[in-house]
């Protein structure tokens, strides 16, 4: 549990997940260990009203690599990512959720996947066997298919799948900035833009470990009018051009093919 000199830094936001981290940060510190990749985890809690902070006091108490960070009242899913990224100092940074619905394995090999092409590609999940409800898997195929049409193939098929990792480099380039549940979107929308190969593994989606889902009807809708926003508003433009002005970041030889891959 040694996290003296780590090699990646995984951000985990973390909004009233008592039932959920006492079992998904060992299994993720476990995995990570026993491969002798040294990790270390920032978990944020961003405003929970149940004993999450608690949790993270103990964890560390018990020797687990972790940061630990709070923010009060909560900033959205958005704003408890980036708190997290801010204070990354790793060569290899990525984020996931404190739900533990992807495998602590599966992370494992996201960050294997990306080793030695760090500033030449972002690895991802693809949660193709999600145990979500009929209604949650249409929305998210409608959610898919519009980023797909809007932005013209994003070269990932599950945009918010999440672990995603990536270069410290990659991070600072991107200049995130979204503090709601649009981070995902705006990640993708930029790696494509920056020319860097998607690298996007199928998963099972198993079931929370615990607690409530955050998404909401509220959800869906803000994430219709953020999708617009972004699209057709000057935001991105914006940062297109800063991007541009700042001359090439990686090398463009089939850096824009997304490589669709089994581990």
């Amino acid at each position: 549990m040694n996290g003296k000199n780590p090699e990646v830094t995984l951000v985990m936001p973390c909004y009233n997940e008592e039932d959920s981290l006492p079992v998904t940060v060992p299994e993720l510190c476990d995995a990570f260990g026993a491969d002798g990749v040294r990790l270390e985890l920032v978990l944020v809690d961003n405003g929970s009203r149940d004993k999450t902070g608690e949790i993270i006091d103990s964890l560390i108490a018990a020797g687990y690599p972790i940061r630990k960070m709070s923010l009060s009242p909560n900033q959205g899913y958005g704003g408890g990512v980036l708190a997290g990224l801010n204070v990354c100092e790793t060569p290899v940074v990525g984020y996931l959720c404190a739900d533990g619905q992807v495998s602590a394995e599966d992370t494992l090999i996201a960050y294997r996947l990306i080793k030695g092409r760090e500033d030449r590609a972002i690895t991802k999940v693809r949660r193709k066997f999600r145990k979500d409800s009929l209604k949650r898997k249409i929305v998210s195929i409608v959610y898919n298919g519009l980023m797909q049409v809007l932005y013209g193939g994003l070269g990932a098929i599950d945009v918010n799948g999440n672990p995603k990792i990536f270069s410290l480099k990659t991070l600072k380039a991107m200049e995130l900035s979204s503090r709601d549940w649009f981070l995902d979107p705006e990640f993708i929308i930029k790696a494509k833009h920056m020319g860097l190969r998607i690298i996007e593994f199928d998963v099972e989606g198993v079931a929370r470990r615990g607690g409530a889902s955050n998404v909401r009807t509220s959800t869906c809708i803000e994430f219709l009018k953020n999708i617009l926003l972004y699209r057709f508003g000057s935001a991105l433009k914006s940062w297109r051009q800063r991007i541009t002005e700042a001359g090439p970041y990686v090398c463009h030889d089939d850096s824009k093919v997304t490589r669709s891959v089994k581990p």
